[in-house]
């Protein structure tokens, strides 16, 4: 499956694209393909000026995954976003509190 990894990308920045390589290398674990749009996007758009655009071609990559899969405890008025579309578009959504770091 290919599996679009929602999880935090601002406040601290550099942590959370440390977490999110491990959730992205988590989902590879299980046998799947992950997105993560988050790690892409900000090497050539500017978080600030780009927001907008980010979220909108965020959900043109998750509307061809199959599954959303949520990591940590903090939620994101961007992953809301997520969240609500992957509801709206049936999508199947995962939540996962915690993974092993390798």
């Amino acid at each position: 499956m290919i599996v679009y990894i929602c999880s935090p990308y601002s406040w601290d920045i550099e942590v959370n694209i440390e977490k999110t390589k491990t959730y992205c290398r988590h989902a590879v674990r299980e046998g799947h393909v992950p997105v993560a749009p988050h790690l892409m996007f900000p090497q050539f758009l500017n978080e600030d000026k780009d927001r907008e655009l980010a979220l909108q071609m965020d959900l043109v990559l998750l509307e061809r995954c199959d599954e959303l899969w949520v990591f940590g405890e903090t939620i994101t008025c961007g992953m809301k976003a997520e969240i609500a579309y992957a509801n709206n578009k049936d999508i199947k959504i995962r939540f996962f509190k915690q993974v092993r770091r390798i």
